[in-house]
């Protein structure tokens, strides 16, 4: 390829870019945290099954989707925090404790990034619950959320009646994945997945928090789920 020929194929890649500044092209590369979500409208989700049931917004049988109920935990600044501190906000939530050597490092890793996201935007908060309340005191998770970035009344580390968490954690948001099998009082809660709940305490997505793919189309059904609002 002669000089000439070079010139004219940079200066046409240049026009082009130029001409792509419109609202429908760009040259900017999209990064894996721009996925766009899958769906127009995300489903609601009823029971530990998470089979979708598809309901246009604003339709009357919403009022009987299943909905996270009332709890009273303590987050890491020593806040009490309960269902009312999420009224008309959207927000993700998991499970974990603040010893795990194991998936929870990077579950936080992945929550963060959803805080990133999110940053600037009230309406969007995290919710993480320790399920070792007896050891995970509100000056050990403080420490854990400053060791890991976490904003105050932004992301939630909250610790509280070990019951009630574990009521929460499998009959509120379903996060465990051993479907049929009868779980005890004294059986350990240990899942990897993230629970989207919408801003009237319906749930909206289930996601592995471990996998970069999931928390990046979490962050697109966010996006998406706000629109509804």
């Amino acid at each position: 390829m002669n000089l000439k020929m070079k010139w004219s194929n940079a200066s046409f890649i240049g026009v082009i870019c130029i001409l792509m500044t419109n609202p429908f092209f760009s040259c900017k590369k999209t990064t894996t945290l721009e996925k766009e979500s899958r769906v127009t409208t995300l489903p609601f989700y009823n029971d530990p099954s998470f089979t979708p049931k598809w309901v246009t917004p604003g339709n009357d049988s919403i009022s009987g989707m299943h909905a996270i109920p009332k709890f009273t935990l303590v987050n890491q600044l020593g806040d009490t925090i309960t269902e009312k501190t999420f009224a008309n906000k959207i927000y993700v939530t998991d499970f974990f404790f603040t010893s795990c050597p194991g998936i929870c490092p990077k579950m936080t890793n992945n929550m963060a990034l959803i805080q990133e996201a999110f940053e600037q935007d009230d309406t969007i908060l995290l919710l993480s619950h320790s399920v070792t309340p007896e050891y995970d005191s509100v000056p050990i998770l403080k420490n854990y959320a400053d060791a890991k970035g976490v904003l105050p009344n932004k992301w939630h580390l909250v610790t509280g009646v070990r019951k009630e968490i574990y009521n929460l954690g499998r009959f509120a948001y379903f996060v465990e994945e051993d479907l049929g099998i009868p779980k005890g009082d004294d059986d350990f809660l240990h899942t990897e997945n993230f629970i989207l709940v919408d801003s009237k305490r319906h749930i909206r997505g289930i996601y592995n928090g471990l996998n970069k793919t999931a928390i990046s189309q979490l962050i697109a059904d966010i996006r998406t789920l706000k629109k509804e609002n």
